[in-house]
Formats: C-alpha cells, structure tokens, sequence
C-alpha cells in the first residue's frame, strides 16, 4: 500500500519551476500564505495576508515570484507531520491552499458521470439495480453523447426523444441543457489539504471520490490558477433525492484541495487544463487497489464556460472563488460483492495526480473521525491582526 506522500512525488514533473503557493499551519502564529521554492518553503504572508489577496493582485504570479519570506520548513518536513495521527503540534503542517474563496462545484460536465448520476436517480441509491438501469439507459442514448454541445439543437431533439420514452432526468437537463449546475462544496476555510484525512459521512454505502482539476477564480472572474481536488460524493445519499445534493456533498473534511495552487504565466495556463489528464489510484487497507484517468479533453462544457455561469453581473464574489470541474470517473465495478458496485472503506488511500499540478493524497475516514472543523473566518481575521499582518 502506499504511504503518506513525500516531496517529491508531491510536487509537479517540473518541481518548484513553476509559482506554487500554499498554506501553512505555524503554531504560535496561525495561517500563513506559503511559496514553494527550490530552496524549502517560504512564508510570505507580510506579502499578503491571504491567498485570497495574492489572487485578487494584478499578475499573481510575478508578485509571488518578487515576496520575500522567511524559510520555514523543508517541503518533506511539512508533509510528514500533516497526518493528524501522528502530527507534532509544535512544528508547521501543511492546509488546503486557498482561504476566502466560496468553494464552489460544477457537477454532471462529464458524459460517464452525467449518465451515472441518472443511473443513481432511476434506482433511488440502490447499488444493487445499477447494472440493469445503467444498460437500459446506453441501449436507449448510446456512448456518444461526448460530441453533444450542451444546449444546442442536438441537445434539444435528444430531450425531446427522453421526454417521449419516460427518461428524461433532472441530470440530463444539467448535462445537455443550457444551464450548468453549479452548487457550493464547502464552507470557507473548510477545506482540507494533501496529506489530511477526508471525510465520507459514516452512514453511506454508496459513495466514491471524484478526482477533479479546480480553478481559482478572482472576483473579477479572471481565472488565476489551478489546483487539484477530491469532491467526494455519497451516491446513495443523492441518489434518493437531489435535493439531498448538500449532505452528499458537503460533509466534515469532504471537499480535499491541493497540494497547491499554480498560478497562471506564460507557460502554464487555461490551456494547460484543458489538455490535463487526471489519474486516480485508490488503495485500501485490504490490498485492494483502483486505477483510472479522467481527460479533461472528455469535459462537455469548456472551462472558462463553467467559470461563466459562475461569476458575473448575476453573481459575485468578492473574495473570488475556487471551482472544481467535475469528473468523468463514475466506477462501477463491483468491490465488496456481485452488484453492489465501488464504495470506499475506511482507511482507502486516494491519490490524484497529474504531472503539471502533483499530486493531491488523502486517507478517506468517517467524516465524524476526521478532526473536527473548529477554525473559522473571524478566527483568521483575529490572528492575522495579532501577528500584524493587516
């Protein structure tokens, strides 16, 4: 089984080339915004007090690049000491790498996905009538719906077609129709990084990780960045009603973000996403091991789209906000017995990687079992001010 990750296979293929900024637990001092260089990490929150901040900078990149800080830590310093079960509390660890930003998510943008949530809704969370619903449906649509823009004409005669058969579902509306579904992961600050335990709320049987590329968002709407994300999801809990969306979703320690934010310059950008493949490994406790890729090249709706219908003159955030994309990985083979299909076990080991933003590991636990959220907003503001920082 895998272990904990180390520096090197945290960092992207390029190593610190690129402008990585994270977070950083100091104690005695609190949050603290963190540039990752060849020589260890640096904090440089004097520069700015929140990531938030250093996002809403013109050319964030360059202005990390130019901050001056304090080495505090070596990378593999940090990592080994972020597991909470074995954690020094009087040395750094590392946090998610974002702070103020409404962590947001883009669901249904993946053809395999969209047609799983439809499967999870038809058999009302029952894992053991997926197979026969999951058939029943491509023999209906077929395999090639990657083509489909949503809301075009196409999209719209293929409504038409589901409604006539009794199969049209809110997820296909989501998934081909004009409107994106957009919905809050996390609260601020709620996040947890690489190298933390992950949540999944103990009284589901039927859940699985989500291996998703996220975009850092400006309030402007000018996409900054990127990082790497788990958005875990309880596929029985929605399955039964979507509008049980937030308690599958949102959950202690449930929304993983890491290992760091790569801020965009002229040899890493939007481009650069949308050329991304995602790998996915999950390893549990048992020797059991899960391989897969998700490309981002499969997505249905363009990234800068997503970011479209999230911020606008129809909504804004003036801290900005992060994004996850969505996820074509939906498993479906079985792991526990004949039908039942993927869920996770306690103690499972995910990692998500992909060469240009490393590679993002957490141990999935009970969310109940996950330490607890406790710091909030006011409690960042208060030791930001104590330590001078605004």
């Amino acid at each position: 089984m895998n272990q904990w990750p180390d520096a090197e296979t945290t960092l992207p293929a390029d190593g610190t080339e690129g402008a990585l900024v994270g977070r950083v637990w100091r104690p005695g001092l609190g949050p603290s915004v963190v540039a990752v260089r060849d020589t260890g990490v640096h904090d440089v929150t004097a520069d700015f007090a929140t990531v938030r901040d250093l996002c809403e900078a013109p050319d964030p990149a360059r202005r990390l690049r130019a901050a001056d800080g304090e080495r505090i830590a070596g990378l593999g310093e940090l990592l080994a000491n972020t597991p909470a079960d074995t954690r020094d509390p009087r040395r750094p660890w590392l946090l998610a790498p974002v702070d103020l930003q409404a962590v947001k998510a883009a669901g249904v943008t993946f053809v395999a996905s969209m047609l799983e949530r439809v499967i999870e809704e038809r058999v009302r969370g029952d894992a053991s009538e997926a197979a026969r619903t999951r058939e029943r449906i491509r023999r209906l649509i077929g395999d090639d719906l990657a083509a489909l823009r949503p809301g075009s004409e196409r999209a719209a005669a293929l409504k038409e077609i589901l409604v006539a058969q009794e199969m049209w579902s809110q997820y296909l509306e989501v998934g081909i129709g004009h409107d994106a579904e957009i919905f809050t992961k996390a609260p601020v600050l709620a996040a947890v990084g690489s190298a933390s335990d992950a949540g999944v709320h103990p009284s589901s049987r039927w859940n699985n990780p989500e291996p998703e590329v996220v975009l850092a968002v400006s309030s402007t709407g000018a996409v900054v960045g990127a990082t790497l994300g788990n958005d875990i999801n309880l596929r029985d809990v929605e399955g039964r009603s979507a509008l049980l969306l937030p308690q599958a979703k949102d959950n202690n320690a449930s929304a993983a973000l890491g290992p760091f934010l790569r801020l965009f310059e002229p040899d890493f950008g939007i481009d650069d996403v949308r050329r991304a493949t995602v790998s996915l490994t999950v390893e549990g406790t048992d020797g059991y091991r899960l391989d897969a890729e998700s490309s981002m090249s499969a997505i249905s709706r363009d990234p800068l789209d997503l970011v479209a219908q999230l911020i606008g003159p129809h909504h804004q955030y003036p801290d900005g906000a992060v994004l996850y994309l969505g996820t074509m990985f939906a498993p479906v083979e079985d792991r526990d017995a004949p039908g039942q299909g993927f869920t996770h076990h306690d103690g499972d080991l995910v990692t998500i990687t992909t060469p240009r933003l490393g590679t993002l590991v957490n141990r999935i636990r009970p969310s109940d079992a996950c330490p607890p959220w406790i710091f909030g907003i006011a409690d960042l503001m208060r030791s930001l001010t104590a330590r001078g920082a605004l």
